[in-house]
């Protein structure tokens, strides 16, 4: 049995195996890959700019008690500091977030407890719980631990996995292939953006942060295999408002490339589920009430940021086209119009430049069924 598959009896037997009260970094690996609970007690904000995926913010200082006890402890020090955490957080709002901990404690087996560095929010809560009855490990060095755990799994992988690089022409259908594959990771699914103008989805993405924690544990996840291979998509550094790590980016700068080829007609119809379809669907899912509204303006917003490349005469053009879809119900035949003019005016000269600057690095070309084929044969 893998870590990633631990089952929720098994997080529960480690935790409760443990000779000490906090969980060192030798056990950071396992940690994270069988997705144990965290309750993160940190405020809501710092919770907000980066935290752990899966874990669940049950502050022991929300952000205005952990301002006040900032300013203490700037001002009078670290007993006076904890003087006053002691007195905002007392009598029946400590036995509140107690009983929140517990409950979520009996939620989740073999659930641990965290702050920033592991230090004293942690341990104050860790007391409080002792003192109920209920025995809790917490992460040793906390989430700031967790998150340099993370990086450098990221910096490691990407040294020692060979990366293939999944290109092609928009709408060549490479983020489907790139989830076909067990030897990969989405990127742009990790981001939650398409990785393109158009590529904003109903939901926001991640934080910084977020991004490069999911990251690490995508990584650390695809460590495990015995593969060497590892399939990423062709992106900019940037995807969206998200950036790539560094050393990540550089990696994959150097790394072969395949190119899927295929026809305007499937490459028109992808766009047309992906970024039409499908956005929609989701705007709806969002927020019913103004789903229609906010997916216009997104779409339209879209073309209006690569309006200077596009050229006033074309984005006009396409303008027009758009919007008579969206006022015609959001018709389909329409929607394809515009989406073939940028694809053969815009992104294919665009894609076309930009592959003569890498042709010395192409290994594969072929559609998608040939790509798969060559892709799962590469480790046999």
């Amino acid at each position: 049995m893998t870590a990633s598959t631990l089952s929720s009896d098994s997080r529960a037997q480690r935790a409760a195996s443990l000779t000490g009260t906090a969980l060192s970094s030798e056990s950071f690996d396992q940690l994270l890959l069988s997705q144990t609970p965290l309750i993160d007690v940190r405020a809501e904000s710092e919770f907000a700019a980066g935290h752990i995926p899966g874990s669940i913010n049950l502050p022991i200082l929300n952000d205005e008690e952990r301002s006040l006890v900032g300013t203490c402890y700037k001002q009078r020090g670290q007993d006076a500091a904890i003087e006053l955490g002691n007195e905002l957080v007392n009598g029946a709002s400590r036995t509140q977030r107690i009983a929140a901990w517990q409950h979520c404690i009996d939620a989740h087996d073999g659930a641990l407890i965290t702050c920033f560095r592991g230090g004293l929010r942690s341990k104050t809560a860790q007391a409080w719980l002792a003192d109920a009855g209920v025995d809790i490990v917490r992460v040793d060095g906390g989430f700031k631990a967790l998150r340099t755990h993370l990086l450098n799994a990221t910096q490691r992988i990407a040294a020692n996995k060979s990366l293939i690089i999944v290109g092609g022409k928009t709408g060549s259908g490479k983020t489907h292939l790139i989830n076909a594959l067990t030897e990969s990771v989405d990127l742009e699914g990790l981001a939650n953006h398409r990785g393109s103008a158009f590529g904003r989805r109903a939901s926001l993405q991640p934080a910084q942060v977020v991004f490069e924690n999911r990251l690490g544990i995508a990584l650390l996840q695809r460590e495990q295999n015995p593969s060497p291979t590892l399939f990423l998509e062709d992106e900019s550094r940037a995807i969206g408002s998200i950036s790539l790590p560094l050393e990540l980016h550089r990696a994959m700068t150097q790394a072969p490339i395949v190119s899927i080829e295929e026809s305007l007609e499937f490459r028109v119809e992808t766009i047309l589920n992906d970024y039409i379809v499908g956005n929609l669907h989701d705007f709806i899912n969002d927020d019913q009430t103004t789903a229609a509204q906010r997916f216009e303006d997104s779409l339209l917003g879209s073309l209006d940021r690569i309006r200077k490349r596009l050229g006033n005469e074309r984005h006009a053009a396409v303008s027009r086209i758009m919007h008579s879809a969206i006022s015609h119900d959001n018709d389909l035949d329409q929607h394809r119009e515009w989406i073939t003019l940028l694809l053969t005016d815009y992104y294919d000269p665009m894609y076309a430049y930009q592959m003569e600057k890498k042709a010395s690095r192409v290994v594969f070309r072929g559609n998608s069924d040939a790509f798969l084929s060559w892709a799962k044969a590469i480790d046999n």
